[in-house]
């Protein structure tokens, strides 16, 4: 059986989105158990894209899957003391709380520390100072769309991934993990801002992106699908598709230049030009005369030759896929790290596991929950209410009871 490390943690998550969301699924498939608290009919990111043809969002399940569900009507008193109470129960497991909420005073850590001091509370913000924002907004701020897209130039080319954001979710995650053991050495608790927008500039600073601009004074040129300060860049092959091929290293490039059989030629490229092609720097300067020279190989080459010539000379190189090739790939179980589970609603769908390989094997996936599926069972078991009491809080209207087909 697969190891779940985080058994018996228990984490509280008020988070839309992506980062926050992120943060708690990567503890909840480490075997935490991660109550996410929505209000009756769920939040603002319920029905996000990627939808299912029935209008349930794959979105929304994806990231919230081996979770539990609870929804709570939070303008009612009574239902902003359920999810204080859910936050601050006691145990040394408990009192953790992901969240990226705005102007609930009564959710404040001031508030929430006062019924429990030693609270481990993770907010993920837009900015340092409380301002919003999101993924698309910081990368465009850091400057990556200025730096992305054609030679050529032209508008800033945004990307399609929301990288900072599951950056984000996966720091959220570091974060909650690092106070849990700072807890248990010194019995305090801690309140940890994380703004998306700090994310994005410790990424581009980390990778010295900043650095070399205010050094040269300028932003770096775009530069297509080259690979910056390397080699790398697409080829076609003789079948219409297309390839990434990459020699970062010395013995990277020795392999390629091997197999396409064209050392002699860059033996004299050398020569001629006075450069070096085993250092990065020079096959980056000259990226346009290499990716030239082997055009010509790859154009005369389908994709199966291309893929057993260079699998065989063990040259760095990828192929480019549309995501119905995944899926494709995903049925014939080329990719393990990847599950189907039934999203309800929805049918069959597609998910990851952890890419977090415990002795060598991935963890399940999660199933997929339903908004307020687990209320009932949650507040029965953490707060221990009685049948009585949850029957009352359901008559008014403050939660609802799935078992009586009410959700």
């Amino acid at each position: 059986m697969t190891r779940r490390p985080l058994h018996d943690l228990h984490v509280v998550e008020c988070a839309t989105f992506v980062a926050g969301p992120t943060g708690g699924m990567t503890l909840a498939q480490l075997g935490a158990d991660v109550i996410r608290i929505d209000p009756l009919g769920g939040a603002s990111d319920y029905h996000r894209w990627p939808i299912a043809r029935s209008g349930v969002s794959y979105y929304w399940a994806s990231l919230n899957k081996g979770k539990r569900s609870v929804a709570v009507d939070m303008r009612s008193e009574q239902g902003r003391e359920l999810v204080v109470e859910l936050i601050t129960a006691p145990g040394r497991d408990r009192g953790i709380l992901i969240d990226n909420v705005v102007g609930r005073r009564w959710m404040s850590n001031q508030v929430l520390t006062q019924r429990r001091p030693d609270l481990i509370h993770l907010r993920v913000q837009g900015y340092a100072d409380g301002r919003p924002a999101v993924d698309y907004t910081v990368n465009a701020e850091v400057g990556l769309p200025e730096i992305t897209g054609p030679e050529t130039g032209g508008a800033p080319v945004n990307h399609v991934l929301p990288a900072w954001d599951l950056v984000t979710g996966m720091s959220a995650a570091t974060g909650v993990l690092a106070a849990l053991h700072d807890r248990e050495r010194t019995g305090q608790g801690a309140y940890i801002q994380l703004a998306l927008a700090d994310v994005a500039l410790a990424g581009v600073a980390n990778l010295g992106w900043l650095s070399e601009a205010a050094d040269r004074g300028r932003d770096r040129p775009r530069h297509g699908n080259h690979v910056y300060g390397s080699f790398g860049v697409d080829f076609e092959c003789s079948d219409g598709n297309r390839v990434m091929v990459v020699a970062l290293t010395e013995g990277q490039w020795e392999a390629l230049i091997s197999v396409t059989g064209t050392r002699a030629v860059f033996e004299a490229l050398e020569s001629a030009l006075d450069a070096d092609l085993s250092r990065e720097d020079e096959r980056y300067r000259l990226r346009e005369t290499i990716a030239a020279v082997l055009r010509p190989w790859f154009a005369a080459r389908d994709l199966k030759q291309v893929s057993d010539e260079l699998d065989g000379a063990r040259v760095l190189w990828g192929t480019y896929r549309g995501m119905t090739d995944v899926v494709t790939d995903h049925r014939r179980g080329r990719h393990p790290v990847l599950a189907d589970i039934d999203v309800p609603g929805a049918g069959p769908a597609i998910t990851a596991r952890s890419p977090l390989r415990w002795d060598g094997e991935y963890g399940p996936p999660g199933d997929a929950p339903v908004v307020g599926e687990h209320t009932v069972e949650v507040l029965s078991e953490v707060l221990g209410l009685a049948d009585a009491e949850i029957g009352r809080l359901v008559d008014a209207g403050v939660i609802e009871d799935t078992r009586r087909g009410r959700a």
